[in-house]
C-alpha cells in the first residue's frame, strides 16, 4: 500500500533567523529526568525478560514513574540526607504467559537500582532513595492490538502522533552538548559537580545567553572560596564549549540564585535537588531528541517507559526526529525541517495516517527541488519502523 506522505514549504523562518529562541535541556541527575531514565531503563530491562523467557515482547508500559522529593541537610566537607527520595514505578505489565509466571517486579527494582548506581553514584540506594513497584496488569483491548505472533508490522496502539526537527540550531547544539560534556568529560575529573544540571539557552538576535543550574556535591567542597571556584569552573567550560559552536556573543551565568551573604548556595548531599523539594515525574522534561523546543512544534507525550513494540508514544517521536535527521545529512539545501506523524490506533505503524514533512529551504533552492528525495527517505525509515524497536530495546536510542 502506498504510504500517505506530504512534503510542503513551511510558513515561518527557519528558527536559527527567527529573533528569539528558548532551548531548554535538563540533566541526567534532574528529578524529572531521574524518572525518566528510570522508566526507560526499566522498560529495556522488562522487554530483555520477555525475550529471554518467551522470546518476545510483552505488553507493558512504565511511563507513569514518579518521584517524592526527600530532605537533606548539606555542608560543607559533608552533610547528610533525613528523610530519603521516595520513587515509585507505575504502569502496566505481563505477569504471567503460557502458565509461566514472570519476575517483572524484581526486573523491574533491579534495573532502577542499576540505573541509579551508574547514573546518581552519591545517592545511597536503600538509604538516601527508596525505589517501589506498583505494575499491574494491561487492559485486554489493548493487548489484543499489541498484535499476534504472524504480523510482521505492529498495529498502533493509539491514534496519537510524534514530531521531530533538524538540524539543530547553534543555541540548541550548546545547550545539548553543554549538559552533555559537564556530566561526562567535566564530571570525570570533577566529582565535585552533581549530574543535577540543568541548562537554558536564550538567544535574541546574535546575543546568546545560558543560564547553567549546576548542583554541588557538598563533600567535595569545603568552604565559600572552593564553592566559588567550582561555579567558576563550570562557567569558563560552558563559556569554551559554546564558542566551539558559534560565533555569536555567548554569555554564561551559573548558579543565579545564590546568595553568599545570606549562606544560599546550590549546594547538595547526593548532587540532585530530588533531595530536598523538588518532584519528578516522566515525561515533565525533555522530549524524545533530549531538547525542550517552544520555537518548535512538540509532543507531550512521555517517551521513556512506553513499549517499544507498538506505543506510537515512543516510537512516531523517535522515528520522526531520526527522519528530519537523515533527511537534512542525506539531502542539500534544506535550512529547516520538521516532520510530524500521525498514526490510527489497529492500524499498521509503518502505515501512518499521515507522514508530513514541511520544509525551509536555503535561497536558490524550491521546495520542488528535493521534494522526491524527501518522500523516498520518509517512506525507507517508514518501511523499517521496526528498527527503532531494536534500536530501543539495546539502548542504541536516548528518549529524554
Amino acid at each position: 500500500m502506498e504510504r500517505n506522505i506530504q512534503v510542503s514549504e513551511l510558513d515561518r523562518r527557519a528558527v536559527e533567523d527567527q529573533d528569539v529562541e528558548i532551548v531548554e535541556r535538563k540533566g541526567i541527575g534532574h528529578p524529572d529526568s531521574i524518572c525518566d531514565g528510570i522508566a526507560e531503563s526499566v522498560s529495556r530491562a522488562l522487554s530483555q525478560l520477555y525475550l529471554d523467557r518467551v522470546g518476545k515482547v510483552l505488553h507493558y508500559n512504565t511511563d507513569e514513574t514518579q518521584l517524592v522529593a526527600g530532605r537533606a541537610a548539606p555542608a560543607f566537607g559533608g552533610g547528610e540526607v533525613i528523610e530519603p527520595i521516595y520513587i515509585l514505578i507505575v504502569g502496566r505489565a505481563t505477569k504471567e504467559y503460557d502458565g509461566k509466571q514472570l519476575p517483572v517486579d524484581s526486573t523491574a527494582l533491579s534495573a532502577a537500582r542499576e540505573y541509579l548506581s551508574e547514573r546518581i553514584p552519591e545517592l545511597e540506594f536503600g538509604h538516601d532513595v527508596i525505589v517501589d513497584v506498583k505494575l499491574g496488569e494491561g487492559s485486554g483491548d489493548l493487548q489484543d492490538v499489541f498484535g499476534e505472533d504472524a504480523v510482521e508490522v505492529p498495529m498502533a496502539n493509539d491514534t496519537s502522533f510524534g514530531v521531530g526537527h533538524a538540524p539543530l540550531t547553534e543555541t540548541e547544539t550548546i545547550v545539548f552538548s553543554a549538559e552533555h560534556e559537564l556530566n561526562t568529560t567535566y564530571a570525570d575529573s570533577h566529582p565535585e559537580l552533581g549530574p543535577d544540571v540543568k541548562i537554558m539557552g536564550k538567544r535574541e538576535g546574535d546575543e546568546i545567553d545560558i543560564t547553567v543550574a549546576a548542583a554541588m556535591v557538598d563533600s567535595y567542597i569545603n568552604d565559600f572560596d572552593e564553592y566559588d571556584t567550582a561555579v567558576e569552573n563550570v562557567r569558563t567550560f560552558v563559556t569554551e564549549l559554546a564558542q566551539e559552536y558559534t560565533d555569536r556573543s555567548v554569555n554564561v551565568d551559573v548558579n543565579t540564585a545564590d546568595d553568599y551573604d545570606e549562606g544560599s548556595i546550590y549546594l547538595t548531599v547526593t548532587g540532585t535537588s530530588a533531595e530536598m523539594g523538588d518532584d519528578g515525574s516522566v515525561g515533565r522534561g525533555n522530549r524524545a531528541n533530549g531538547l525542550i523546543t517552544p520555537n518548535r512544534p512538540m509532543s507531550m507525550e512521555a517517551t521513556s517507559g512506553k513499549n517499544p513494540v507498538n506505543h506510537i508514544g515512543k516510537i512516531y517521536n523517535l522515528l520522526s526526529t531520526k527522519i528530519a535527521e537523515s533527511v537534512v545529512a542525506e539531502v542539500d539545501g534544506i535550512r529547516d525541517l520538521q516532520v510530524r506523524l500521525l498514526s490510527q490506533i489497529g492500524r499498521p505503524i509503518d502505515q501512518p495516517h499521515v507522514a508530513d514533512a514541511q520544509v525551509v529551504t536555503v535561497d536558490g533552492v524550491d521546495v520542488s527541488d528535493v521534494e522526491a528525495e524527501i518522500r523516498a527517505i520518509i517512506d525507507r525509515e517508514l518501511a523499517d519502523v521496526t528498527d527503532i524497536t531494536r534500536q530501543t530495546i539495546e539502548g542504541d536510542i536516548s528518549t529524554f
